[in-house]
């Protein structure tokens, strides 16, 4: 395993089971001056995969289909945080929380959990391992626990000079399938990420899997073109025996602003004139919020997708408005799908 050790010892990150997410249709690696990516020629025979199969949840059987939203609050604003919780409880099944190129500094996920627990609305927390090491994510996992996360979704994450805090010093003392091991079997669901249409495409299945032999029972399937292509990511995760839960994202736009945050990190990875056809109407929001629906559904009848998460984003000072046409889509799509005949 010479040039997979090699790669290791290479990469900003200190990705075990690279590439990341960031690598570009180029080849290059996120970080600026970096050059190419340093698993990009690694042959797939000195890749260390494991075992892939992982059972499903035993509730997931007689559980329907679940609606995840991406959660739009402002950084570091406690009532946003409040105000974005309550709008959203009742109308989608969890908030999903992270952080972003423009606002790296946030509550820590556990706070967040608490808060938005507060307002009523169940938290699928976002744990990174940019900003702490092993032993302070292994406190952050039991926090997030005590605070009643529905979920831990663990990522690598993007390193500190992409974004707004380039003076950060980078942490990745684990990458994501560390960070799994950590959360796994603590009674709570883990999941990960799949990006099946980044490069280099073909060791994205198997380093998802890898995830999931780390004890990851949830994949959320990133943004890779449409209902075709997550149709056979997820068969492919099927097929190799993935039995956990798959969660297909859907691009939510419904103003300017949603779509500039949207294309900044999904250009040319969602369905083709989708977002297009949202600025190109009258009533932006109607059309938006009726081409999220109309996704939601179509992802939702694909064979092996459990659930489905309002992915996107929007810009300082819009985040209520974001909040409102998120929970307008989830009444909708809980209305038409996933409510018991």
């Amino acid at each position: 395993m010479t040039g997979w050790t090699a790669a290791v010892r290479r990469c900003p990150k200190s990705m075990l089971h690279g590439p990341c997410a960031g690598v570009g249709a180029a080849g290059a690696c996120e970080v600026p001056d970096v050059g190419p990516c340093a698993f990009l020629n690694v042959d797939a025979v000195d890749w260390p995969y494991e075992h892939p199969g992982r059972a499903a949840p035993p509730w997931r059987a007689t559980k329907p289909p679940v609606v995840i939203a991406d959660v739009p609050a402002a950084a570091l604003d406690v009532e946003s945080l409040r105000t974005v919780g309550a709008l959203l409880a009742g109308s989608v099944d969890a908030g999903l929380t992270g952080d972003h190129g423009l606002a790296r500094v946030q509550f820590p996920p556990s706070y967040r959990v608490r808060l938005l627990a507060e307002a009523g609305l169940p938290t699928w927390a976002g744990l990174n391992c940019r900003d702490r090491n092993r032993v302070a994510l292994e406190g952050e996992i039991a926090a997030c626990i005590a605070a009643g996360a529905a979920g831990l979704h663990c990522v690598t994450g993007d390193h500190p000079a992409r974004g707004g805090r380039p003076d950060a010093q980078a942490v990745f003392d684990l990458d994501a399938l560390g960070l799994v091991r950590l959360a796994a079997h603590r009674g709570v669901a883990v999941s990960v990420a799949h990006a099946p249409a980044t490069p280099p495409t073909a060791i994205r299945l198997p380093r998802v899997l890898a995830k999931a032999a780390a004890g990851a029972d949830t994949v959320f399937v990133d943004h890779c073109g449409g209902p075709s292509q997550v149709t056979d990511a997820t068969a492919a995760l099927r097929a190799a025996g993935f039995g956990g839960d798959v969660i297909a994202c859907v691009p939510v736009v419904t103003d300017l602003e949603s779509a500039q945050v949207l294309l900044s990190f999904a250009a040319g990875l969602v369905p083709a004139g989708y977002v297009e056809s949202v600025l190109d109407a009258t009533d932006r929001r109607a059309a938006g919020v009726a081409a999220a629906v109309e996704l939601c559904r179509a992802m939702l009848a694909i064979p092996g997708v459990d659930g489905v998460d309002l992915s996107g984003g929007t810009q300082p000072g819009r985040e209520i408005v974001s909040a409102e046409a998120l929970a307008e889509i989830g009444r909708a799509v809980h209305a038409s799908v996933c409510e018991p005949a």
